[in-house]
């Protein structure tokens, strides 16, 4: 746990940041730190770690066959369970960092004076993609019930898997001890600068709340005829509905620029290339999958998308050279402490 302490300072410093914009705006109504206090335990604090304990003893059983006993001792040794309790941990703490995140989001229509750019960034779309909104590009070969099951399945709830069983794996394991801090960062870096910053400097609702926004429901009346009966538009209208109402929800606020979506998953697509230079290709095609998802279903503008990718990959490359640096500066001192 005082590994992590930068990271525990971090979430600190971003709630204590939070509850003064909520005093300080007097819309304590818009505070969800207390909307993950039910799914957030039950997937970090319980479903997770059985995968993870329930995992190891596979291996352990299909691996190691006479060695089994001393393959469960590394798995379940001190530092293994150590790891994985410290890791359990700061996964609370953040939870208390999603709930500031939520809570930041959903006052950005308040502190932004309502969704302005939404027109601007379509015509943008518009303007780099040779006279037509990106969805009319995707639809002549995706306008189909079962590809659009498929995209809301993969976008919601692979991508979940995908992302926060890779947040658990680096919290909580001993392999992950090289690249946590500067994992963890990152994590918290596309949230706050790509979810909070540029979302409330730039804030537009997206293509599936177009018209209600911007008053023109014809430009993207056909798109969102398509989507009607589907899992995306009936939480869109779930998301509009607690806005509306003035109150905070379970993963409530809207905001389209910068995706998160795509900055996650581009996030990790990173790191994964990093460790493993033979997926660089695979993550790179589901980042651009994910990218397409979310201008297909109707939550972003493709600049959303680009913008994400583009700051990601920005942000990743400098942490990693500051990271580098530090670690050539620390062995340099090392060794000239060892020649004194």
């Amino acid at each position: 746990m005082r590994r992590d302490a930068l990271i525990y300072s971090c979430v600190a410093a971003y709630t204590v940041v939070c509850l003064a914009v909520l005093h300080g705006s007097a819309h304590w109504e818009q505070s969800s730190h207390t909307n993950y206090l039910v799914q957030w335990p039950l997937t970090f604090l319980w479903f997770m770690p059985m995968m993870a304990v329930a995992f190891d003893l596979a291996h352990g059983i299909l691996r190691f066959d006479q060695r089994r006993g001393r393959a469960y001792r590394r798995f379940f040794g001190t530092k293994r369970l150590g790891r994985l309790l410290s890791g359990m941990v700061l996964l609370m703490a953040l939870m208390i960092f999603q709930g500031s995140f939520t809570s930041f989001k959903n006052m950005l229509p308040i502190l932004a004076g309502g969704f302005r750019y939404d027109r601007l960034h379509a015509d943008i779309d518009r303007f780099i993609h040779f006279g037509y909104d990106p969805w009319q590009l995707l639809y002549p070969i995706a306008a189909n019930k079962t590809v659009l099951a498929l995209v809301e399945w993969n976008y919601s709830i692979l991508w979940f898997v995908l992302c926060f069983a890779a947040l658990f794996f680096v919290a909580t394991s001993p392999r992950a001890n090289g690249v946590r801090t500067r994992y963890m960062l990152m994590f918290m870096f596309v949230w706050v600068f790509c979810g909070n910053v540029l979302a409330g400097l730039s804030l537009s609702a997206g293509p599936a709340y177009y018209g209600a926004v911007t008053g023109d429901e014809a430009r993207f009346m056909e798109q969102l005829a398509f989507l009607s009966n589907g899992q995306a538009r009936a939480f869109q209208e779930y998301l509009w509905q607690i806005y509306k109402s003035g109150v905070a929800g379970f993963g409530s606020g809207i905001s389209a620029f910068p995706s998160v979506h795509v900055g996650l998953i581009s996030m990790n697509a990173l790191f994964l290339a990093d460790r493993y230079p033979k997926l660089a290709a695979p993550a790179a095609a589901y980042t651009l999958l994910i990218m397409a998802s979310s201008v297909y279903l109707g939550w972003h503008y493709a600049i959303d998308g680009y913008a994400s990718v583009v700051i990601v990959l920005v942000a990743h490359k400098l942490l990693k050279s500051l990271e580098a640096r530090r670690a050539g500066s620390a062995l340099s001192s090392q060794l000239a402490a060892r020649g004194a």
